[in-house]
């Protein structure tokens, strides 16, 4: 970094000779929320970073100056960044917290680059990224994981994600957390990890700060610079189920539509998404499609943004009212017209609540189902397997975060006959730390027959896809409590094989 000083000192030299004022150099490194690259192409991907020397000021605004800073960018195949394959420079605003959003393009297809920010005689870490690749792949591997609560244990699981290398890194929802832990259950597990404001957040400054506190965490950041992301939210990143222009909790009151503003502005500063997702008011149009060559193509959905408001328990009229939709009709067609076009070998459906029916007593008659997922809205689920099968679709794998808990079910569309055939597959991902409650797995093993795996412990999935299978592990931790990352292994709690052209679980 000697050279990079120089040049700095070059630059203020010159401007001191003008006569200019030159600009007030930063006080610390502004590289500590990390890096990030998404949305990979077989010609580039995102490069994200957000620049901020006191992360947690309480204006969200992470101690930065109230004037553009600008950011160099490099990209190369070699980690010395000697040659490089990109680069070029961008100012951080004030106005969007000093982040900063790359779209790289005109790299080679199915490689790997490492990549870097400069500022200010400051260079942040480095990450790794790959494109695509432009034909049908040997294999791709990718991780995928959601929920992360940061008071409710230590990032341990994505420490291990980092760790596998994996090609691409999907997350399905509840990044962050509106709400921190409720002290009617007690103290917080982890008293090394309130969250900042110890509040529940509704403006644009405490959602930043929100992430900010997220983005700290090495583990997080180790996870964010081993590959490219593709995030979706769900509902914690605004406000527990909400539906569309509903909020879901009640408490705390106040103006939803400002709070919701707020909430999706700061999503996008702080993922690594295109500028087609940036929002606009209470909008953000974030259900998109991203293939990685012939072998896998990525539907990824929004389950919240144009759902009908959430049926009340128990309310068989309501919930099987046709209508109904989760995904709303204009994104419903758009995922059946993307499942028509020239096949992939594999099709992945990446999204929040759990696809396959999950009853809690097995009985059609009561209706007895979370009204918050896909069994509060079965004919908008079924249009879409039927479009999948109406469309010859090849490999339909759904992924599901959500719930706390690992799952593996075979899909069906007439869950209560007993000979009806498999049509799909589901992989429902544990938590990276957040806590299970409600009904004990095994009940629900016992009322569902197509479900056929569960787990408690918190962790990842990882996946392997290759044109003849795909196998996915489910990874867990041995305790997301435990502070001191020497004491916490890893283990495969199971291990599932699709077969390419055969619906279920092997």
């Amino acid at each position: 970094m000697a050279q990079l000083n120089r040049r700095v000192f070059l630059l203020g030299g010159l401007v001191a000779a003008t006569g200019a004022t030159p600009a007030r150099a930063l006080s610390a490194s502004p590289f500590t929320l990390g890096v990030a690259s998404g949305e990979p192409s077989a010609d580039g991907f995102v490069l994200w970073t957000r620049l901020a020397v006191a992360p947690l000021n309480g204006d969200g605004l992470g101690g930065m100056p109230n004037r553009d800073v600008e950011v160099r960018w490099e990209v190369s195949e070699n980690e010395s960044f000697a040659p490089l394959a990109a680069s070029g420079t961008v100012l951080a605003r004030p106005a969007d917290a000093h982040t900063v959003h790359v779209e790289v393009g005109g790299l080679k297809a199915g490689a790997k680059y490492f990549y870097r920010f400069l500022s200010d005689g400051h260079e942040s870490p480095h990450g790794t990224a790959g494109t695509a690749p432009s034909g049908l792949a040997s294999k791709l591997t990718f991780a995928f994981a959601s929920c992360a609560h940061y008071e409710h244990g230590f990032f341990h699981a994505y420490r291990y994600m980092a760790q596998d290398k994996p090609d691409l890194v999907l997350f399905l929802g509840d990044y962050i957390y509106e709400a921190p832990w409720r002290t009617s259950a007690g103290p917080v597990p982890n008293p090394s990890r309130k969250y900042v404001p110890r509040k529940e957040v509704t403006t644009l400054a405490e959602y930043r700060l929100r992430y900010a506190q997220h983005r700290m965490d090495p583990n997080l950041q180790a996870a964010h610079a081993a590959a490219p992301w593709l995030v979706v939210f769900d509902d914690h990143e605004v406000e527990n189920n909400w539906a569309a222009d509903h909020r879901g909790d009640n408490d705390p009151a106040g103006d939803f539509k400002a709070r919701k503003t707020a909430a999706l502005r700061a999503f996008y500063e702080n993922m690594p998404l295109r500028a087609a997702q940036r929002p606009t008011g209470t909008a953000i149009p974030l259900y998109r499609r991203v293939s990685w060559g012939g072998l896998a193509r990525f539907h990824m959905l929004d389950t919240r943004q144009y759902r009908w408001k959430q049926a009340a328990a128990k309310d068989c009229g309501v919930i099987r009212d046709p209508r109904r939709t989760l995904t709303g009709d204009v994104q419903e067609k758009w995922l059946l017209d993307g499942l028509a076009q020239p096949a992939s070998r594999w099709d992945f459906l990446g999204q929040q609540v759990f696809f396959a029916q999950r009853d809690d007593d097995g009985k059609p008659a009561t209706c007895d189902v979370s009204t918050d997922a896909w069994d509060g809205y079965p004919h908008s689920r079924d249009r879409i397997v039927q479009g999948w099968l109406d469309r010859k679709v090849r490999n339909p794998i759904v992924l599901t975060g959500d719930v706390h808990r690992h799952w593996a079910a075979n899909i069906k569309q007439d869950y209560f006959a007993a000979n009806a055939p498999v049509v799909g597959t589901e992989f429902v991902v544990g938590s990276i730390t957040s806590p299970n409650d409600g009904v004990p797995g095994a009940a629900y093993l016992k009322a569902n027959p197509h479900l056929r795996f569960v787990s408690q412990r918190r962790g990842y999935a990882h996946t392997t896809v290759t044109p003849e299978k795909l196998t996915t592990q489910y990874v867990t931790v041995s305790n997301a409590l435990e502070p001191n990352p020497a004491k916490v292994t890893r283990s495969v709690a199971k291990t599932y094989t699709v077969v390419d052209g055969k619906a279920g679980l092997g």
